[in-house]
């Protein structure tokens, strides 16, 4: 949770556990609170891994439908919610992209459906726009990475996971992981200069 107190309606939620107690009984509030809370933080994420703005909508959705019918798993001694949530959909989310990579598709045409999502409140309109176009490069450099790098890269550089994290998402030796990794930021440097992206960033 954000903060230690939350106020949903005219009730006081404490803690992760009292918010899930809360989804569990049926309370569309605290429901509606846990989706607007988390949604883009697993929408980016999906993006990241599809390159395409619906499937990482329907991605998204498919988390939290998950997400719901596992919420007596939640174990508020393990960690917190949001740790446990962003599991979850790091699970999901990979087992779509590797499905997807053995029959591969086009991806990022559609990188400005996006744009908004990467965007700061606080930025002028000049640099929302040059912050927005660096991103949309960055992302296409990502996407023209091998799958196996490319996963490594979004779980550790991104998503800033621990190398243990992703030995546990991935299911592959930790020296494997640091490998893809090193490798991965080596191809990604590669591609951004090519795409003369490097002094910008």
């Amino acid at each position: 949770m954000s903060s230690n107190q939350m106020k949903l309606g005219a009730s006081l939620i404490t803690s992760d556990a009292e918010l899930v107690r809360r989804c569990r009984a049926g309370d569309s509030v605290a429901w509606e609170h846990v989706v607007q809370e988390y949604s883009r933080r697993v929408y980016n994420l999906a993006y990241r891994f599809t390159g395409r703005h619906e499937t990482a909508e329907d991605l998204t959705q498919e988390v939290f439908v998950r997400v719901y019918r596992s919420l007596e798993q939640y174990d508020a001694h393990a960690g917190d919610l949001a740790n446990w949530l962003m599991r979850l959909a790091r699970n999901l989310v990979i087992d779509d992209y590797r499905r997807r990579t053995r029959t591969p598709t086009d991806l990022g045409d559609d990188l400005e459906d996006h744009s908004y999502h990467l965007e700061s409140r606080t930025d002028t309109p000049d640099r929302g726009v040059e912050r927005t176009e660096r991103a949309r490069q960055v992302h296409a450099a990502i996407a023209k990475l091998p799958h196996d790098l490319r996963e490594c890269v979004i779980l550790r550089d991104i998503e800033e996971l621990t190398y243990q994290e992703i030995v546990d998402i991935l299911n592959i030796p930790l020296g494997t992981v640091k490998s893809r990794i090193n490798r991965g930021r080596i191809e990604l440097a590669k591609i951004l200069r090519r795409m003369k992206v490097v002094e910008t960033l």
